[in-house]
């Protein structure tokens, strides 16, 4: 889920559906004041990703380059580009795309206006191929392909590159045969390093704190955007780049992406906050539910199921499991429970969790029918929600990275629907 701020206006993209919220109120503000003024930046010893371990990664790319007979991986401005070259650059409707051969020293195509200001921010790699604008990029790409000594057979092609992109070179160069290249960017962006999972812990650790401001500013009356807001300003006080920050109430929480209805808050409402901020480009992604209020046996009966759900999903989490299989866990519990089964509701209406890294949602993907098996390195969120539409949604989520033991949390999951975490009452 995303949120992107424009004039006067809170967008909240969530997949299945977009909030829209006008202004904040200055009583909003007032309580943003109280509960921001002791926080600090946490992000000032943080350490980014090193142009040494981003050479590593074209390493291994190129490993599986090889082992798979491919040629070369092309690659245009995404989260891919800054992966692998630290790279970033908008995606207009000029091509850019950088190549990493099998064999050789990455190369770049990009506009001849832009060839300077682009040498500048080049950190692996040196040669670039420049088209002007009467020319065709995709002859460029072809040229560069030629020179590393390929004339044909397999390329790749990063899989979210634009379809003009992909469909101007297989016309310009149709000797080669050209496939998706997610069998050499997800090996190499599923298994994270250290120096990865030091800034995905850093980035939760913030939300953890931004999620306990956003509780202790509740009042009645607020709106879901207000206490957006206020997380979304403890993220940026901590030094975190604010990503999301969804809140529902009452009956709104049974929708897991929200709802286009307005919510005001009162006593008796389970609160649902799914957060999430990113440091040195890696993510959090954090679920808290509560309740404003006493709260009643109906949501402490279903939130302790969620919560074992939840241990359920974790405690399958193993080396050598398959990814489906920590889904299968968590939903049993809630099925067992009499709900579902399945992805009916009342119930679990989608997957038990996603991958986590540079996005908030990549592989690996917990959802049945992943077959893959649990590494080291891996990393992804445990959330089976518990959706009931008319009453309320119960969500916990908490992202987990697996080590040789086993799986570790980011953030330790909800003792009690009183103690959103530990020693935090509410």
């Amino acid at each position: 889920m995303k949120r992107r701020n424009f004039v006067g206006l809170t967008i909240a993209s969530a997949g299945a559906g977009v909030l829209f919220a006008f202004g904040q109120s200055s009583s909003i503000k007032k309580y943003q004041q109280i509960e921001l003024g002791d926080l600090e930046n946490k992000t000032k010893d943080a350490k980014a990703i090193t142009t040494e371990e981003r050479k590593l990664r074209i390493k291994k790319a190129q490993q599986l380059l090889q082992k798979n007979e491919i040629h070369a991986l092309i690659i245009e401005p995404s989260t891919n580009l800054n992966y692998f070259t630290g790279l970033r650059w908008w995606p207009s409707e000029r091509t850019m795309v950088a190549i990493i051969p099998a064999i050789g020293e990455v190369s770049y195509v990009c506009p001849a206006f832009e060839e300077d200001r682009f040498r500048e921010l080049i950190q692996i790699g040196k040669e670039v191929f420049i088209w002007q604008e009467d020319e065709s990029p995709s002859k460029q790409i072809a040229k560069a392909l030629k020179k590393y000594g390929y004339s044909k057979g397999k390329i790749a092609i990063e899989e979210n590159t634009r379809f003009f992109i992909a469909d101007d070179l297989k016309k310009a160069a149709p000797d080669y045969h050209y496939i998706c290249g997610n069998s050499i960017t997800t090996p190499c962006r599923k298994i994270k390093s250290a120096a990865e999972i030091a800034l995905m812990q850093l980035a939760s650790d913030i939300t953890v704190d931004a999620i306990k401001v956003g509780m202790r500013s509740l009042k009645e009356g607020m709106s879901p955007n207000d206490v957006s807001n206020i997380i979304a300003k403890a993220h940026e006080k901590m030094g975190a780049n604010h990503d999301f920050a969804l809140v529902t109430f009452g009956e709104a929480s049974a929708f897991p992406h929200g709802t286009t209805k307005p919510q005001y808050l009162k006593k008796g409402d389970i609160v649902l906050m799914d957060c999430g901020c990113t440091v040195k480009g890696y993510s959090s992604d954090i679920t808290r539910t509560i309740v404003f209020g006493t709260p009643t046996a109906r949501q402490t009966e279903i939130w302790n199921l969620e919560q074992q759900a939840q241990l359920a999903g974790f405690n399958a989490a193993k080396i050598g499991a398959t990814c489906e299989s920590v889904d299968f866990a968590a939903r049993k519990v809630i099925v067992d429970a009499g709900f579902g089964p399945g992805y009916k509701i009342p119930g679990l209406p989608h997957r038990t969790g996603h991958g986590i890294g540079m996005n908030g949602h990549e592989h690996c993907y917990i959802v049945k029918g992943n077959k893959e098996l649990l590494q080291t390195g891996m990393c992804f969120s445990i959330e089976p929600t518990i959706s009931i539409i008319g009453e309320f949604g119960i969500r916990l989520e908490d992202c987990v990275y697996m080590t040789d033991e086993g799986p570790k949390w980011f953030s330790n999951p909800s003792p009690s629907i009183n103690e959103p975490f530990k020693g935090f009452i509410v």
